[in-house]
């Protein structure tokens, strides 16, 4: 079963607080002339395998790394631009309206149209009145 490198010292500190229980008990039960017990030998070389695991880490990591290569990029050419279409000089250009030019139908009536088609209205009505009457009405700004 591989080793997960990066948990080695919490192993370790487990390992060794496992092998002082169980050097204790021993101690405890059998008294300190004894040999040791197949628990304790067991523990034992599973530290010795840690701590040898530990060191073969660390020199690995003193090692110099492998770098991957830079990859080259070659530029690229640049797009070529479409030529630009010529503009129209003629009577007619210039007769469009300027909503057609855009490409967009016009929709609505500005507010300087609205402004015109008032005055407009009130020019013809008081022409119409003048007539009917016959006599010339007074301006208001004057």
């Amino acid at each position: 079963m591989p080793i997960r490198t990066a948990s080695l010292s919490k192993q370790l500190h487990k390992n060794g607080a496992r092998l002082h229980q169980a050097m204790m008990a021993r101690l405890q039960f059998e008294g300190p002339d004894h040999e040791a017990t197949q628990r304790e030998e067991a523990l034992m070389a599973e530290r010795r395998f840690l701590k040898e695991a530990r060191e073969r880490r660390e020199a690995m990591a003193q090692q110099p790394k492998a770098k991957p290569e830079r990859v080259v990029k070659e530029a690229k050419a640049p797009k070529e631009k479409a030529p630009k279409a010529a503009k129209e000089t003629t009577k007619e250009a210039k007769a469009k309206p300027a909503a057609e030019a855009k490409g967009k139908a016009k929709e609505h009536v500005t507010r300087t149209e609205k402004a015109a088609r008032k005055k407009e209205a009130l020019d013809a009505a008081k022409r119409a009145s003048r007539k009917s009457s016959g006599k010339p009405v007074a301006k208001a700004g004057k």
